[in-house]
């Protein structure tokens, strides 16, 4: 869980500036028609400020100040924190009437995620979930996530998956990213071939910190519940990039294809374009080309088939480690690229895969 997460103290009560102005009236035997002789204000602004239907202005404070003796900023200070009261109070009110919107979200996860602070009430549950998104209201949701609702992995929970991304845009943030550079960051890619046979702790390290040399934020955000999804690719800007990926399957050939793919997009397509994959199996062109780019990326198409036709059948897991060898990538990468093309069973040499799972 995120330990940084902080509760923000909201008092049930706070009165207003007037019933202090009233007490230090009834100190110093002064009457309101008096003081409002002292500070040259109408004796009805004086009362309305007592029974807290007038607000005391920065002029006003300043003539309490001379005549009471008390810091106008004190005055100013009381009557900030009583209008914000009334103020929180009106928008509770509203939020009120919306407060079963934050139920469409997976809050359980989202709490144990460490996304959100866990809330007691209705309102301060839809709170939390307003400010993890950065916005005011429910209605803000709808626009801001309209681009992202084009995707397919919208069909099963848009909630759940929105409240993923947004999740990966945070962690983005944090990242310090050189302004992107294309050439740096197909450098990038070639290197992290050879980072497939480390260890997983290890590339969660060390993968991040190379992306960001190129201008590319990597984040990984495991799943939340009926999202489904392997990964999503877009631009935070014009000189950065965001590839997230879930981990869904947590073998490393999944894994390295899906960041390959993830890549392709950052690469190959336009930066106004937003991709959410459910699946690397889609038709979109798009899709395909990130595809055929990973695919590439990792076994070159030329090479893989000079090894099918070189190898006797059944694949033994001594031929696939030696072409993983001379390709310089894991042998579990060839494995499920093997698997995915048809030319060895989903049971077969699973062995030689790694698991990618977070601790």
């Amino acid at each position: 869980m995120d330990k940084t997460m902080t509760y923000p103290y909201t008092p049930d009560t706070v009165s207003p500036p007037g019933e202090t102005l009233a007490d230090l009236l009834d100190e110093r035997h002064m009457t309101q028609a008096e003081l409002a002789t002292r500070t040259g204000r109408p004796a009805k602004t004086i009362s309305e400020i007592i029974n807290g239907k007038a607000a005391i202005t920065p002029e006003t404070a300043i003539q309490f100040e001379r005549v009471l003796g008390t810091p106008a900023a004190f005055w100013l200070a009381r009557e900030q924190r009583y209008r914000e009261f009334l103020a929180r109070q009106h928008d509770a009110a509203q939020l009120a009437t919306q407060a079963s919107w934050a139920n469409e979200f997976p809050l359980k996860a989202m709490v144990t995620q460490g996304w959100i602070v866990p809330a007691a009430t209705p309102v301060a549950r839809l709170t939390s979930v307003l400010a993890f998104f950065a916005i005011a209201t429910p209605d803000q949701w709808e626009e801001t996530h309209a681009l992202y609702r084009k995707s397919p992995a919208f069909a099963s929970n848009p909630r759940a998956v929105g409240a993923w991304l947004r999740r990966g845009e945070q962690l983005a943030e944090a990242i310090a990213c050189v302004p992107y550079d294309a050439s740096i960051f197909r450098r990038v890619l070639i290197e992290a071939r050879a980072l497939t046979h480390a260890p997983f702790a290890q590339v969660r390290a060390e993968l991040p910190q190379r992306c960001a040399s190129a201008g590319v934020a990597l984040v990984i955000v495991p799943e939340l519940p009926q999202t489904r999804l392997c990964g999503a690719t877009r631009w935070l800007a014009p000189d950065k990039a965001l590839i997230q990926l879930s981990i869904r399957y947590k073998t490393d050939d999944q894994f390295w294809f899906s960041f390959f793919h993830k890549a392709g997009h950052v690469l190959l397509h336009g930066k106004r374009a937003v991709f959410v994959d459910a699946q690397q199996g889609a038709v979109d062109p798009q899709e395909q080309e990130a595809n055929r780019f990973a695919a590439d990326m990792l076994i070159p198409a030329v090479q893989l088939q000079r090894f099918l036709q070189q190898q006797r059948r059944p694949l033994s897991n001594e031929a696939v480690t030696r072409f993983a060898r001379a390709l310089g990538i894991a042998p579990g990468i060839v494995v499920g690229r093997l698997q995915h093309d048809g030319h060895l069973l989903r049971t077969h040499l699973n062995g030689l895969k790694q698991t990618t799972e977070i601790a």
